[in-house]
């Protein structure tokens, strides 16, 4: 089994459909529906997520798809540590940073899957793009 920790900008091409990047987006999920491979977000997403996709829904469509989301991910927590080490990184952004050392926390973690794979220069963890994500995904099969 594969398992990714989904950086927030694919889930939100996902979730708000952001061409071109939606449909590789997409295509993670529907491998994570297949179960093909296990998808893990960080709870500091869901604010994220909201902040940016509010934009264009109401708060109840929202709530909704967040719900949904949740039901088809693990969430990882963010917690005292995990800011202790990001405050004391070197990666440039801090949202990053929470990001990475979330997903390392989670000893699961195959890989980070982002679109801002410079900003995860400085990992001990695999990091790839959606589009490379799909390709490995696909070279394991079933």
């Amino acid at each position: 089994m594969i398992y990714y920790f989904l950086d927030t900008n694919v889930i939100i091409d996902f979730i708000a459909d952001r061409k071109p990047f939606s449909t590789t987006a997409a295509k993670i999920f529907d491998f994570s529906e297949k179960g093909k491979v296990k998808i893990f977000i960080s709870s500091l997403s869901y604010s994220n997520i909201y902040y940016v996709v509010k934009k264009t829904t109401s708060h109840k469509d929202m709530t909704a798809i967040l719900r949904d989301l949740e039901s088809m991910t693990e969430t990882v927590d963010v917690t005292k540590s995990i800011i202790k080490s990001s405050l004391s990184s070197d990666f440039k952004d801090f949202e990053d940073a929470i990001q990475y050392y979330t997903a390392v926390s989670n000893k699961k973690t195959t890989a980070i899957v982002t679109r801002d794979t410079k900003g995860f220069k400085n990992n001990n963890i695999a990091v790839l793009s959606p589009e490379e994500a799909v390709i490995l995904i696909e070279s394991v099969g079933t």
